[in-house]
């Protein structure tokens, strides 16, 4: 019996291996034939890793006047690492190159970055709470000319700000094996904000409710009034014609 069991389990895994399929869809009959198809593996795994990355990480340009504050914001739920770099470029090619200023607030009012007289930068943390977060720049001083200046701001979140050549020295992963990793980080990150969403509509859906509950009182109680005040209104008017021996 234990013999048998283990020629079933060895088929088994024979007919797992013979259902994997390549990006094209083609079948593979044995597992030397995966191994040839290894390079069109990969670069499908890369492919949808640069599909589920491309959701985590954004550039953004801001244009700073010679005056004022531009802000940029993003909603980003707890625990999750925050990791970006934002660099000066003077539209007029001026030197040296204007500095700015740069902050970073979390939904709360806590201050996590705080730079001054700077031309590049770099802040990374980690969320404690979900909300809001608030990163704006200016212009340090009064410059001279029209030109605007340019920010540069490599924003990354979540997955797309993991240190993934740490993590494949650490894990010794490489080829395929890395690939796949990067696809199961991306896949948690994705189950995680999906949570995360059901989490929010459940609070909305407790706020709409109380709204609409306290709306509901708010009417029933309007049209008591409105009541009150008709049948007041109504004896008023009998007593003052009952005074003008009107009736």
């Amino acid at each position: 019996m234990g013999v048998m069991k283990i020629i079933v389990r060895n088929l088994a895994k024979v007919r797992t291996t013979t259902r994997i399929r390549n990006s094209a869809g083609a079948s593979f009959s044995d597992p030397i034939r995966l191994l040839e198809n290894r390079d069109s593996i990969l670069r499908d795994l890369q492919d949808r890793r640069d599909r589920f990355w491309g959701e985590g990480s954004e550039a953004v340009w801001l244009s700073l006047p010679a005056s004022g504050t531009k802000c940029v914001s993003e909603e980003i739920q707890n625990n999750v690492v925050v990791l970006a770099d934002y660099v000066v470029i003077s539209d007029d090619h001026i030197h040296p190159i204007p500095t700015i200023s740069a902050k970073v607030t979390s939904p709360y009012g806590n201050t996590l970055h705080n730079q001054q007289n700077v031309t590049h930068g770099q802040f990374a943390f980690t969320t404690t709470e979900g909300g809001n977060y608030l990163a704006c720049f200016w212009v340090d001083g009064q410059r001279t000319g029209s030109a605007e200046i340019s920010v540069n701001i490599d924003w990354k979140t979540g997955i797309a700000a993991k240190d993934w050549e740490s993590v494949a020295r650490k894990e010794k992963l490489e080829g395929v094996e890395f690939e796949l990793r990067k696809l199961e980080g991306a896949v948690e990150a994705i189950h995680e904000n999906l949570l995360y969403l059901k989490s929010r509509e459940a609070e909305m859906r407790i706020v709409s409710e109380k709204t609409n509950a306290r709306v509901a009182w708010f009417s029933i109680m309007s049209l008591g009034v409105c009541i009150l005040v008709s049948i007041a209104q109504i004896w008023h008017l009998k007593r003052y014609f009952q005074k003008k021996k009107l009736i």
